[in-house]
């Protein structure tokens, strides 16, 4: 038998080192080739790691959260054959698996040498006796008889007291006036406290993989970046009229359509006024990077937390071409095969909560972008047409922008213009 050391690959584009996200094996697991092992994050795209050979974990080299530089051993595996490393050479380091702690074992061997005292003959220890009024454990259950004279009873009874939620200071529980007294101060919420119990536990969570990524960019926009959000209020009642007509004109070639390529259509429009909207500012350095190229991130939720998949170049996209890339891309956000090309590079951002949008949100701008555009949620509002109210599809934008480079006036202007094009759909398609 033999050992085989596997160590962390080159995951590419220069990566230096990985984040250890996920174990899918343990020490004295049997894996085949091609198992996978572990999965790594880099920024924000997981790697899976697989077993190269048939073999037995022997030990694994990092604990989920740390940070492994790249060529660093991760496994290793008991194998048939010689293996690729001599274990006579190189000693195995220590397993870092769940163990009974070493420190215990010499206590239990010199207890056992040791030899055994003589019982002392055992007496019935007196029952300890609590504080009055303290509650020493859950209510009774239901048949179980409370202990009490005679003169607590009828006390209890008069006073409309069950006696099962009072708990007891005396020996074996037993119900003193001292404990009615207590129980009558703490209040009528104990006795409505059935089957409820005080839960004092802490769960402690270690911070890792994509959830750590979130938590530091989060940081970093919110340190770093003065926002300014701006709120209008959109009258979609048009939209939804030219949405719904158009998804009834069912082609395989045309995926259904959402709000968001709208959406993206009309910042498309309204950035080819606005071209300072679509920036990245390195504020170290002091240089906006103003790009030609829209490339919009859409900010969607999954089952491991917030990923931007992006949506490149949406000014060379019509409709249904931005609708299709957006439903590829947040398919692949939601198994979680985005690549890391397709989860970075964005210079605007949108975001979007769906039917759960709220009336009002405050966008955090995707760090170094200068602007963020927030979709809340859509609902029917009575609107005042200067003679009656009557119904109308209203759906709020809040949006958020870098005010070191954005002015409030420059930021009003981008989304009142965005609101024209939503209102009036039909200019969508003017070029």
């Amino acid at each position: 038998m033999g050992e085989h050391v596997i160590k962390l690959p080159d995951v590419g584009e220069g990566v230096a080192e990985a984040e250890l996200v996920e174990w899918h094996v343990k020490v004295g697991d049997l894996v085949r080739e091609d198992t996978v092992l572990a999965a790594v994050m880099t920024d924000k795209a997981t790697v899976e790691i697989p077993s190269p050979v048939d073999g037995e974990i022997l030990w694994l080299g990092a604990e989920i959260g740390d940070t492994v530089a790249i060529g660093s051993p991760i496994v290793r595996l008991k194998v048939a054959g010689e293996g690729n490393v001599k274990a006579a050479a190189e000693a195995a380091p220590e397993v870092k698996a769940p163990a009974e702690p070493v420190e215990a074992k010499p206590a239990l061997a010199a207890a056992k040498a040791a030899p055994k005292p003589a019982e002392a003959p055992k007496a019935t220890a007196a029952p300890k006796a609590t504080r009055p009024g303290s509650v020493s454990g859950a209510p009774r259950a239901e048949g179980e008889k409370p202990l009490a004279s005679p003169a607590v009873r009828l006390r209890a009874k008069e006073a409309g007291i069950d006696l099962r939620q009072v708990a007891g200071s005396g020996p074996a529980g037993r119900i003193s006036h001292e404990d009615i007294d207590a129980f009558v101060a703490r209040g009528p919420q104990t006795a409505r406290a059935t089957g409820l119990a005080r839960k004092d536990g802490v769960e402690d969570i270690k911070v890792v993989g994509l959830r750590r990524k979130i938590a530091e960019k989060m940081s970093l926009a919110k340190s770093r970046i003065p926002h300014i959000t701006y709120v209008e209020e959109i009258d979609v009642t048009s939209l939804e009229e030219l949405r719904a007509t158009l998804n009834k004109e069912k082609r395989s070639d045309r995926p259904k359509l959402t709000l968001l390529p709208f959406l993206m259509r009309a910042m498309v429009k309204a950035i080819a006024e606005q071209p300072n909207l679509n920036a990245l500012f390195d504020d170290d350095s002091g240089i906006i990077h103003q790009h030609e190229g829209i490339h919009i991130g859409i900010a969607a939720q999954t089952p491991n937390g917030l990923v931007v998949p992006v949506v490149k170049h949406a000014e060379a996209r019509d409709l249904w071409d931005s609708a299709a890339e957006v439903n590829r891309l947040a398919d692949a956000a939601k198994t979680g095969t985005a690549t890391r090309e397709e989860l970075s590079g964005s210079t605007i951002t949108i975001t979007s909560l769906g039917a759960m949008g709220g009336v009002a949100t405050t966008p955090v701008i995707n760090y170094p972008e200068v602007a963020i555009v927030g979709v809340n949620k859509m609902m029917v509002r009575p609107v005042w047409d200067g003679t009656q109210f009557i119904p109308r599809k209203m759906m709020n934008l809040s949006s958020s922008f870098d005010h070191r480079v954005i002015d409030g006036w420059d930021a009003a202007v981008f989304v009142q213009r965005i609101k024209a094009l939503l209102e009036t759909p039909a200019l969508i398609f003017v070029d």
